[in-house]
């Protein structure tokens, strides 16, 4: 998919309330699962154990959900070019709900529609996004949430 770019926040602000951009697709590894699984100390066995996994409901390991909402920054760097900033923070996600399961060695992309743009407090604003990350192949996606990165375009330090 082609990078979205915005000059500046103004012509951002005439796209709210519709998609905006929609990522490459990216592999989920096991491999990824089990670093993940070492960075968070989350060694659940549907995520690690290959065996036991094969004879579960899904047939096989499956990502962390928050494996795959860690994704989003990534996603989001690899779909839309926003005009520089200071300093970008995630802010906050609300509405977060893992709808179905990622299976290693599958493939999910991003779809980032813009729901507002909103002042916040120094110089900055947030930016509220609501995220669909599809399976390729599946029905439903893995993963919708809202998720809000706070801009500051000035930094002093």
């Amino acid at each position: 998919m082609p990078v979205v770019t915005f000059a500046d926040l103004e012509e951002l602000r005439g796209r709210i309330g519709r998609e905006v951009a929609v990522s490459d697709w990216l592999a989920v590894t096991q491999d990824r699962i089990d670093r993940f699984a070492e960075a968070t100390e989350d060694r659940q066995w549907i995520h690690l154990d290959r065996e036991r996994a094969a004879r579960s409901p899904f047939g096989g390991t499956i990502a962390h959900g928050f494996l795959t909402l860690s994704l989003i920054p990534h996603l989001f760097a690899n779909a839309l070019r926003l005009p520089p900033a200071g300093m970008s923070i995630n802010y906050g996600l609300d509405r977060v709900r893992f709808t179905s399961p990622v299976l290693a060695g599958q493939r999910v992309r991003a779809r980032f529609e813009l729901l507002d743009i909103r002042d916040a407090a120094g110089p900055a604003v947030d930016l509220r996004w609501k995220v669909t990350i599809e399976v390729e192949g599946a029905v439903k996606p893995a993963c919708i949430a809202e998720t809000i990165v706070r801009r500051f375009e000035e930094v002093r330090g």
